[in-house]
């Protein structure tokens, strides 16, 4: 008897998958970064940072695994997402804090359009 095979992702979901994992790598940099400058002010960042890094990973492995909860993960991932861009951009003048940004930004805009499409 044959074994079922899954189908192949869509261009947009492995799109969406490279995004979250890109996203969560400038997350985990991010974090060690801000580890090293110490601080109170930090820890809301940091906060941020680990939501985003482990929601992002979180969304990339369900979508690799087709799991059914995927849309509504990637619609959370987009939220998390969203909100560490903006707590990375309250540090405009380090150069880690905005790369971490745009691949926040770049991941949630991702997570959005695979939330509106079926999986």
């Amino acid at each position: 008897m044959a074994q079922p095979t899954m189908t192949p992702m869509s261009k947009e979901m492995q799109d969406c998958v490279d995004a979250c994992m890109s996203c969560h790598n400038m997350c985990e940099e991010a974090m060690s970064s801000c580890m090293q400058m110490g601080g109170q002010a930090q820890m809301q960042i940091m906060r941020a940072l680990m939501d985003c890094s482990e929601t992002t990973r979180m969304c990339a492995d369900m979508m690799m695994r087709r799991s059914p909860m995927s849309a509504e993960m990637c619609a959370m991932c987009a939220k998390a997402c969203d909100m560490c861009a903006e707590a990375c951009m309250s540090m405009p003048d380090d150069q880690m804090m905005m790369r971490c940004a745009e691949a926040c930004r770049r991941c949630a805009e991702s997570c959005r359009t695979m939330a509106g499409a079926r999986m």
